[in-house]
């Protein structure tokens, strides 16, 4: 088997492996939390006969084992279980709040990335002139303030003071594109200043660590334009370390994103999640805990590949 090969089916294998330690841990996680799941359904007046049967319909008398390896294969076959709380299907309910993370995700990696990669372009161009030191000071800033803190600044400014875009960012199929994108912009544009930070950082970091390659000093005593040298020659060579990071923050995007979503009271995933965690719906705390880490996982593996991929060492090994 081809070296590149056997990389790759390492990688994918490692992260399926990876995937079901994580669904142990999550499950084994639920299974020790305090309270009881029946008491909470059923109230604090509840009789010990109607607690008891609970118990024994949701399978809570059977062993943990055998209560992880039943959610295990229904999960395997698409079967998420059903809410306890509300007794609807968690499968139809998660499909709907993950298309509207995706959503928010896919509009605010859209002006994110090519964004940071620009100012990373630009500051390699200008370092240690002015323009690198205002992007560095204006990264390191949005670094530094909390997530949390950046939303309720952008809500009373944008929203509240200007106007300009809702604060409360539902959307429902009867929108528009035009009207969700018009609610969603102040999530979004928080989520940007969020990731923007970390991969302009990163691009910056990988070009000028290879601007210091031989061949980049032979572009330049051959008078090629900084920016062409720049662009053509050292940005293809650092793009392993930069799909890394922007892997990364993808991730980020759709499983970190439960704070924005609970500020803005977007109607996602992250706020499906915290909702059902008050209610101690254990079945959609593990489903959505499970979603998360295979959106996480997958996107890291897939990081991995495009990393491998662009090895020339591996593409044509000797």
């Amino acid at each position: 088997m081809p070296l590149l090969v056997r990389l790759l089916v390492q990688r994918i294998a490692l992260g399926l492996l990876l995937l079901f330690l994580v669904s142990i841990l999550i499950f084994a996680g639920t299974i020790i939390l305090p309270g009881d799941v029946a008491q909470s359904i059923l109230g604090q007046s509840a009789t010990p006969e109607a607690l008891a049967n609970l118990r024994r319909d949701l399978g809570l008398n059977d062993p943990p084992v055998e209560r992880y390896f039943n959610w295990l294969g229904g999960v395997l076959q698409g079967d998420l279980g059903t809410a306890l709380t509300s007794g609807q299907d968690i499968a139809t309910a998660i499909g709907k709040r993950l298309g509207n993370t995706l959503f928010l995700a896919f509009w605010a990696a859209l002006i994110s990335v090519p964004l940071a990669i620009l100012l990373g372009l630009i500051a390699v161009r200008y370092r240690e002139r002015w323009p690198d030191k205002l992007i560095s000071a204006f990264t390191l800033a949005s670094i530094s303030v909390p997530e949390f803190l950046i939303a309720y600044v952008a809500i009373f400014f944008i929203s509240v003071r200007l106007r300009w875009a809702p604060s409360v960012t539902t959307i429902n199929d009867s929108m528009s594109l035009g009207e969700k994108l018009h609610t969603i912009s102040i999530p979004v544009a928080v989520l940007t200043l969020v990731v923007l930070a970390h991969m302009m950082r990163m691009t910056r970091a990988a070009i000028l660590n290879v601007m210091q390659s031989a061949y980049i000093e032979t572009a330049e005593l051959k008078g090629l334009r900084m920016f062409n040298i720049i662009w053509k020659h050292a940005f293809p060579n650092s793009i392993a370390p930069i799909v890394n990071v922007v892997m990364l923050n993808m991730a980020y995007l759709v499983v970190g994103v439960v704070v924005i979503e609970v500020v803005f009271t977007y109607p996602g995933m992250g706020q499906y999640l915290v909702d059902h965690v008050s209610k101690r719906d254990i079945p959609v705390v593990q489903a959505c805990g499970l979603i998360f880490a295979a959106v996480y996982i997958g996107l890291n593996m897939i990081a991995d590949i495009v990393s491998i991929v662009a090895n020339p060492r591996l593409r044509h090994p000797k």
